[in-house]
C-alpha cells in the first residue's frame, strides 16, 4: 500500500479533532487506512466527564513476540482564532494547519512508514496506537494500556512515542506536579468591616513561596543539569474569583505547580509546599505526573539513534505520554516537527523533516521487526 505522507497530514488536519470534542471521525478513518495498510485494527472507546464519545485505535501487523511499537494522538488543543487551523496549506516547504506537528504529521509518517512492509515481511510485530485526549492528562493512553487486548497479549519490545522532537531522540522529560491550597474567608462589602478576606489568610503562605521559589532556583538537590533548564520551574497562579475592591474575598485559591525530575527531590518539594499550606491551616491537594525516563544507553535509545544517525540522544522540558507506557516498554521519544510550533496559531511542520520521518521510522521497523 502506497501513502503520501503530506497528503494523509493534510486529510488529518481536515478533520476536526479538538480535545473537548469526539473524535470518532477521525478515529473511524484511521482505522480503515490501517486496515488497509494490512493491520489487525481494535478500536476502543469510553465517555469523557462531560458524557461526550473518545476513540483510540490500536493495531498490530506481524505475528510473534516483542516488536516495536509506534504510539499518537489524535486530539488536538482548539482551533484558535486568526487563521484557518482546520485548512490544510502548503507553502514555502511547510505545512500549515492545526495538529500539522502535534502531531498528525508523526503519526501520518508512522502509517506511511507502516504501510511498506507486508506482514510477511516482519520476524517481530509491528504495533500503532493512537489515543484520545492526549491534550486532557493522558486519558486516552492510561485507557489503552488496561483496555487493549492487542497490547495486554503481548506487549512490543520496545516503544516509540512520536511526539515532535525535531526527530532528536529524545531519553527523559520533565513531569509535573500541581499543588492546589484554598483559604476560605467572609465575603461582606468593605464599608461594614464585617468580612474577612481569604486573600489576607493566604498571605503569609504566599510569602513563604516566595521564599521557597528562591531555594528551589539555587539549590542543586532540587535540579538535574541533564536537563535545560536545571530547574523545576516552580510557578504560583492565584485566584479569588475575581472579586472587586469594596469586596472581601470568600475564595483565593493558590495554584502553584513545578515539573518533575529524575533525583532532583522532587517529592520533598512537593512535601515541603504542604506542609507549609497545613501549617497555615489551609486546603491542600495535589495532582502529578510522573517524569520520563530511560538510560541513555538502552537499546531502544540506541536503535533511535542508529536510525536518525544521531550521536547521542537528549533531554526536553516538555511532557508526553512516555510517562504511561515507559512503566509496559522500553520508550523513547522520537518524531519530526519542533515543539515551539505546538498549540501556536498558524501551526505548521517543515515537510521535509515530515518526509525523512517516513524513513526513519521506516529504518526503525527495518532494525527491529525484521531481523
Amino acid at each position: 500500500m502506497s501513502l503520501n505522507v503530506v497528503e494523509l497530514t493534510s486529510q488529518l488536519i481536515a478533520m476536526k479533532s479538538e480535545t473537548p470534542t469526539s473524535n470518532r471521525a477521525i478515529s473511524d478513518f484511521l482505522a480503515q487506512v490501517l486496515e488497509g495498510a494490512g493491520f489487525t485494527v481494535e478500536v476502543l472507546s469510553y465517555l469523557d466527564d462531560n458524557g461526550v464519545e473518545k476513540v483510540n485505535v490500536v493495531a498490530k501487523k506481524g505475528r510473534g513476540t516483542g516488536g516495536l511499537g509506534l504510539f499518537s494522538h489524535s486530539d488536538t488543543v482548539p482551533g484558535n482564532v486568526g487563521w484557518e487551523p482546520f485548512t490544510p496549506e502548503v507553502k514555502d516547504g511547510k505545512l500549515y494547519g492545526r495538529g500539522s506537528c502535534d502531531m498528525k504529521g508523526p503519526l501520518a509518517a508512522t502509517i506511511v512508514a507502516a504501510a511498506r512492509f507486508d506482514a510477511e515481511q516482519l520476524t517481530k510485530p509491528l504495533f500503532i496506537a493512537v489515543t484520545s485526549d492526549e491534550e486532557n492528562g493522558h486519558v486516552g493512553s492510561y485507557f489503552i494500556v488496561e483496555q487493549s487486548k492487542l497490547l495486554t497479549s503481548g506487549w512490543p519490545e520496545y516503544c516509540v512515542v512520536c511526539e515532535p522532537s525535531e526527530l532528536q531522540p529524545v531519553y527523559a522529560h520533565k513531569g509535573g506536579a500541581r499543588i492546589i491550597v484554598t483559604a476560605h474567608g467572609i465575603s461582606a462589602h468593605t464599608s461594614t468591616d464585617k468580612g474577612e478576606s481569604a486573600s489576607f489568610k493566604i498571605a503569609p503562605f504566599l510569602a513563604e513561596m516566595a521564599q521557597l521559589a528562591e531555594v528551589f532556583k539555587s539549590d542543586k538537590r532540587f535540579q538535574n543539569d541533564e536537563f535545560s533548564p536545571p530547574t523545576n520551574g516552580f510557578n504560583l497562579v492565584l485566584n479569588d474569583g475575581g472579586v472587586p475592591l469594596n469586596v472581601t474575598a470568600a475564595k483565593t485559591v493558590a495554584m502553584l505547580g513545578l515539573r518533575a525530575m529524575p533525583n532532583a527531590a522532587t517529592e520533598e518539594a512537593i512535601q515541603m509546599v504542604v506542609d507549609r499550606a497545613k501549617a497555615h491551616n489551609l486546603e491542600v491537594e495535589t495532582r502529578s505526573l510522573t517524569h520520563f525516563y530511560v538510560a541513555p544507553d538502552s537499546p531502544v535509545v540506541q536503535a533511535a539513534c542508529r536510525a536518525t544517525g544521531a550521536g547521542r540522544a537528549v533531554t526536553v522540558p516538555y511532557g508526553t505520554e512516555a510517562i504511561t507506557y515507559q512503566s509496559y516498554m522500553p520508550s523513547v521519544v522520537l518524531g519530526p516537527g519542533n515543539i515551539a510550533q505546538a498549540h501556536t496559531v498558524g501551526e505548521w511542520i517543515d515537510i521535509a523533516q515530515l518526509e525523512e520521518a517516513v524513513e526513519v521510522y521506516g529504518r526503525l521497523i527495518e532494525d527491529i521487526c525484521t531481523k
